[in-house]
């Protein structure tokens, strides 16, 4: 964890002219989930297992969840990922009765802790006589082996797909004018061209959008409340120092001060208004957070409103709304139901 003053490693002071991570200081991240789930997909599909005594396939994946991201930190690669799996898989007997048999295959520890040969691999069948029992066997020694070799080429895929551009040309090696996009650390496309001469030059007008985004949380109204106001929750939440007075004109300073700002308006359990930046805007541009908080019979609706976001940030500010706010409230503090939809 970065500390006071550092800037938070996962929402990223900004100085390059490309607009990331200097020098490859601070860590950025890539969010490797959605692809990890597509390549295990494909990984298992109707893969046979081979055996002189049965015909036996794995038809493919029953259940992936979990998550994975790659990081750059000092430019140094680390690759973290957690997996739940479950595979379908059925065989038929050479010389018996020509019924097929049908199972699951569970791996309930995928981990970059856990070596492929200490990987949990649980094997179960469906029905239970004699060839069932046997094709069991047959998959707990050869079928494991099978899963152990696709996972293997799994974490091999992963880290050769996301190693791309993870590790940057410093400073004094980019030239601003040749830069017209770039992946960010939160995988979205940026274009950089017209944004960068606006938020360095005074006087000049900030192009500006507002977000909106509603979420619905597994918690009273109070806590939801309590959670964005007292100093040891937005610690916990945020993982790393903060500096917070929530009180009408009380400043914040979160994510190794790389967000700032001051409470305008406290309705407990109701409503937070605040002056908000980012430290990459231009200076002195702050933008107005509104946060509406509406307890329901099970659940708090909250509606995020956020006014004058420099047009060029909005994707970004989103992204970082939802992961490093919601979903941490939700993970830390067990309010999760879903994440919302943005509009």
């Amino acid at each position: 964890m970065a500390k006071w003053g550092e800037g938070d490693p996962r929402w990223i002071v900004e100085e390059r002219p490309d607009a990331t991570n200097v020098n490859n200081w601070h860590w950025t991240e890539k969010n490797a989930s959605p692809w990890s789930q597509e390549r295990i997909k494909e990984l298992f599909n109707n893969i046979t297992v081979k055996s002189d005594l049965a015909d036996v396939k794995i038809k493919g994946v029953e259940k992936c969840e979990g998550e994975a991201c790659a990081n750059n930190r000092k430019g140094k690669l680390i690759f973290f990922y957690e997996w739940d799996i479950t595979l379908n898989w059925e065989g038929t007997l050479n010389g018996g009765t020509g019924s097929t048999y049908s199972g699951s295959i569970k791996v309930p520890n995928l981990s970059e802790e856990n070596d492929m040969s200490d990987l949990d691999i649980q094997i179960s069948v469906k029905d239970f006589n004699k060839e069932a029992e046997k094709l069991k066997e047959i998959m707990f020694q050869e079928g494991r082996n099978v899963v152990r070799e696709l996972l293997g080429k799994y974490v091999t895929s992963l880290k050769e797909e996301f190693s791309k551009g993870m590790i940057l040309p410093k400073k004094d090696e980019v030239k601003s004018d040749h830069v017209k996009s770039l992946t960010t650390s939160f995988g979205k496309k940026v274009t950089m061209t017209p944004v960068m001469s606006q938020i360095q030059t005074a006087g000049i007008k900030v192009d500006t959008s507002t977000i909106k985004q509603n979420n619905k949380f597994q918690c009273t109204a109070e806590e939801f409340y309590s959670a964005l106001t007292r100093i040891e929750m937005v610690t916990a939440f945020t993982r790393g120092h903060v500096k917070l007075d929530a009180v009408k004109g009380g400043k914040f300073e979160l994510f190794g001060g790389n967000i700032t700002g001051s409470f305008e308006e406290l309705v407990p359990n109701k409503k937070i208004v605040q002056h908000w930046r980012y430290k990459q805007w231009p200076e002195g541009h702050y933008s107005l957070v509104t946060i509406d908080i509406d307890q329901k019979s099970d659940h708090t609706d909250v509606l995020l409103t956020q006014s004058a976001v420099p047009s060029s940030e909005i994707e970004v500010t989103k992204t970082n709304w939802e992961r490093y706010y919601w979903e941490a409230l939700k993970h830390t503090f067990g309010y999760g139901v879903h994440l919302g939809d943005s509009f």
